[in-house]
């Protein structure tokens, strides 16, 4: 299996920004130190080229990033300020969804230990997402010849927004969102199938709703490759989730949603996944790392089981 990691391009935040930037290179070490991963490739995600980012992204609106030259409100939007670091961490975003992508066609399974930035619209970017990765993935399979079909399945506890409206018109992309029902965004889009859950949903009714969820989106037309978001923040213990999953609960909709995906005896044929690690804002960064980092080895596991 394939990681795809981008945590040496960091940011410049102002002083007490909120944002957990750390959590992305806290993932990367924990899985260098786990001997599970030892068979795995470790690797620089690519930078996004303007031909991927512009199978769906607005010209102007890459100009505007790549220039620096942002609307008034733009960028107070997106949540970090301009910088050249900025623009080059949001291509690599981008370009390790993917190559993980891409990887999936090869090892069932890949990961990029970032990515997830749902809230990116194609003429603009908000909540701390420029370019939106899985969107952008979908449109250089599709210019490759890769794929037709694709499935959005995207836990993060906020709406995938912007994958949502990039997607609205398109038949061959079918888009879940399980997601908060009174969290950001307050505007919610349109997804094929969004799924609004309470405030302070827990594990047993959280894990109910995803099985039937997993059930309607694989009662589709077969689909070539999925994206899944896995999102820490439906985390208990989250400062922006208002779900109360633990992290039992979250290992287990990984390790559920990893074994539709992998096919079995009801029929449902195996599907690459490609995985991006969405949100995550708890005040213990070592809260947002283990939940990530038991996603990992949920796809590790669920590749391992695929193999011949």
């Amino acid at each position: 299996m394939r990681i795809f990691y981008h945590d040496q391009f960091v940011l410049p935040l102002p002083e007490g920004h909120r944002f957990p930037m750390s959590k992305y290179s806290g993932l990367r070490q924990r899985i260098e130190s786990d001997p599970a991963f030892t068979g795995c490739r470790l690797l620089v995600g690519p930078s996004a080229t303007d031909e991927d980012i512009l199978t769906v992204h607005d010209p102007d609106y890459l100009h505007r990033i790549k220039s620096g030259r942002l609307q008034d409100g733009e960028a107070r939007r997106i949540g970090f300020p301009w910088s050249p670091q900025m623009v080059e961490r949001s291509r690599r975003s981008v370009g390790s969804t993917i190559a993980a992508a891409r990887a999936a066609f090869e090892d069932g399974v890949s990961v990029n230990l970032a990515g997830g930035t749902h809230h990116s619209f194609a003429d603009r970017g908000e909540g701390y997402c420029v370019f939106n990765d899985v969107a952008v993935a979908i449109g250089a399979l599709r210019r490759e010849g890769r794929i037709r079909r694709a499935l959005v399945f995207d836990c993060d506890v906020h709406q995938g927004n912007g994958t949502a409206r990039i997607f609205t018109d398109d038949p061959d992309v079918f888009t879940v969102s399980l997601h908060g029902a009174t969290n950001y965004p307050f505007r919610k889009e349109q997804s094929d199938l969004d799924v609004a859950l309470a405030d302070g949903t827990e594990d047993a009714e959280y894990l109910t709703v995803l099985d039937d969820t997993l059930e309607q989106a694989f009662a589709q037309p077969q689909f070539d490759i999925t994206f899944y978001l896995s999102g820490a923040d439906p985390f208990k213990g989250d400062r922006l989730g208002k779900l109360s999953l633990s992290k039992h609960g979250l290992a287990e909709r990984d390790r559920r949603v990893f074994a539709r995906c992998a096919g079995g005896s009801d029929g449902v044929a195996g599907v690459p996944v490609a995985v991006s690690m969405g949100g995550g804002y708890a005040a213990n960064i070592d809260d947002i790392v283990d939940i990530h980092h038991e996603t990992v080895r949920a796809a590790l596991t669920s590749w391992m089981c695929a193999s011949p």
